[in-house]
């Protein structure tokens, strides 16, 4: 069977191996928080304007699932149990992840500047680096592989030596939860509560791993982009992409959702606790009142199986609300009787 290796042997570097033998959630999607090279946080100002959302909507019927892992494969300590039902109303999700050219539209209509813009700089995986070697800060500790890099934002995903030419239909990255908040308030929409995500995700398909169902691979190939090769230093790129993919690659699932998992992380509203599914209430879920970070939701153009699985429908992973990085993006939602 196809499916990633539960053992894990680890190849990313054992520094950030937890005692319990299992890999730290923040690891596979990027350090925790602006503390790791040491500067302080901050935060950018509300944005009340109201804008255009251009992404195409899907309509989420009301109904009931299985919520957390089904299969076995769930990263002990990142609380994908115990497995529950839930029941939730009607919405409507972005097909895709928000991409560079959607997100132009709100920087260009608000004079926005994201977090990684305010403070400077952004993590970036270090084969996608395309910056003088000055703008470099360093590695994170325990997982070498994220570099702190002056200059690296969402209009220069790798560096200050990088662009947006030819990825205005890639998902914006180097996006703060906070940021996404921004762009939610401008038009008019929210992040989904995790609940939300893995129901969409799902595609109405009862416990299985992928949007698409339990095999990694499908008759046609690859239906995700994830990390091929040896990770962290030798990508094969078997799936077409070393860093992310347009927004419509591959197959969408039975909902038509686009890449809910693999190519970027995607934030979600809730705040993350580890225990939370086994007081979670049974009819829209919407969350913890606090936590150490907010949710983020389907892996990304990183994840590998013998390191990070986490590219599967009830895969948990966090972050700080002031984050950014290379890897993580969003998509947004509204109720049904919001969007007519």
């Amino acid at each position: 069977m196809d499916h990633p290796n539960s053992g894990h042997d680890h190849q990313g570097g054992s520094a950030s191996v937890s005692a319990t033998g299992q890999i730290p959630a923040e690891s596979c999607c990027a350090p925790q928080g602006r503390a790791a090279w040491s500067v302080a946080t901050r935060t950018t100002g509300a944005v009340a304007t109201t804008g255009r959302h251009d992404v195409e909507q899907v309509t989420i019927p009301a109904g009931t699932f299985l919520m957390g892992d089904s299969t076995g494969d769930g990263n002990r300590g990142d609380g994908e149990g115990p497995v529950h039902e839930v029941a939730l109303a009607a919405f409507r999700i972005d097909a895709t992840t928000v991409t560079n050219a959607d997100f132009a539209r709100f920087v260009d209509a608000t004079g926005y500047a994201t977090e990684a813009e305010v403070f400077g700089f952004s993590a970036v995986f270090h084969l996608a680096l395309q910056a003088p070697a000055a703008d470099v800060l360093g590695p994170a500790a325990g997982t070498p592989w994220w570099l702190g890099v002056r200059g690296a934002d969402w209009r220069h995903p790798g560096g200050a030596l990088s662009d947006l030419a030819g990825l205005g239909d890639h998902p914006v990255v180097h996006v703060s939860w906070n940021d996404a908040q921004a762009y939610c308030a401008w038009a008019g929409r929210r992040l989904p509560t995790e609940a939300e995500w893995e129901y969409a995700s799902r595609g109405g398909l009862v416990g299985a791993r992928y949007p698409w169902g339990d095999e990694l691979h499908a008759d046609e190939g690859w239906q995700v982009n994830i990390w091929q090769g040896r990770f962290p230093s030798v990508n094969t790129q078997d799936d077409g992409w070393l860093t992310t993919a347009p927004v419509r690659s591959f197959s969408p699932n039975g909902y038509g959702l686009w890449q809910t998992v693999g190519n970027v992380w995607e934030w979600c509203a809730d705040w993350y606790d580890p225990a939370y599914y086994e007081r979670s209430p049974r009819v829209d879920p919407t969350g913890p009142e606090s936590g150490a970070g907010r949710l983020l939701r389907g892996g990304s153009f990183l994840c590998h199986d013998s390191y990070c699985n986490r590219y599967r429908n009830s895969a948990r992973s966090s972050n700080t609300e002031d984050s950014s990085m290379s890897n993580a993006g969003f998509r947004t939602v509204a109720a049904v009787e919001e969007t007519g």
